[in-house]
């Protein structure tokens, strides 16, 4: 066994997440497809092999398991739809497509190569439900369960351009460090915040947490 492959089934352990060997090569394999794009492309600051497990793929997978607790809630455990925005080397939008098989997932970016790199991961890694769009987030009007960031845009941002393409029983998932009062605080009366998660990222010293958001009901 690769140590790679050591790292990532002991975090998947941590995080308690159970995926079969198939969606483990998975992941193994769209790590090797980051790092021999970014030799290219530089689509990703983080190089080192075991930084890019930390700070990227297990930073995604912690989403995981919240992700599936709302989609069970909300009755979308078959066909939701859900799209990274910013998604640059597609975390987590990629890690999600392997990770719930039968969520669609779109990842778009306003950078060309950036998508061109989801479109080959789609391919490669035989993952028949993700697509790459090159495009701003603000042209979008396909309606998505989920649109969710990661290290995207302030708050207020993200919701504000993204906000066209929200389902109408539709939510907001946003990746954070520290815990944003300040972004909080900046929402617009229209969006809430009703759900906060802490994450902890195996073998990652740092802050993390989970912001759930929607639009607000008239009351």
């Amino acid at each position: 066994m690769r140590s790679s492959e050591q790292d990532l089934r002991a975090g998947l352990q941590a995080l308690q997440l159970d995926l079969d060997d198939q969606q483990v090569g998975q992941l193994l394999d769209y790590l090797d497809l980051i790092a021999k794009w970014t030799k290219v492309y530089n689509l990703t600051a983080v190089r080192d092999p075991v930084e890019m497990m930390t700070h990227h793929l297990l930073d995604s997978l912690a989403t995981i398991g919240p992700l599936r607790r709302h989609l069970q809630q909300a009755g979308l455990g078959q066909g939701a739809t859900l799209l990274d925005v910013g998604s640059g080397a597609g975390l987590p939008g990629v890690v999600i497509t392997v990770c719930c098989p039968s969520v669609a997932v779109t990842c778009v970016d306003t950078v060309a190569k950036k998508a061109a790199f989801i479109k080959q991961a789609a391919l490669a890694l035989k993952l028949p439900k993700l697509t790459g769009l090159h495009a701003r987030v603000e042209t979008l009007r396909q309606p998505f369960d989920v649109i969710c960031a990661r290290a995207f845009a302030s708050l207020p941002d993200f919701t504000q351009w993204s906000a066209g393409a929200l389902a109408p029983q539709g939510v907001w998932m946003a990746m954070k460090g520290k815990h944003p009062a300040d972004e909080i605080a900046a929402l617009p009366a229209t969006v809430e915040v009703f759900h906060v998660e802490q994450l902890v990222v195996p073998g990652l010293d740092a802050e993390r947490c989970l912001l759930w958001l929607r639009p607000k009901t008239a009351d």
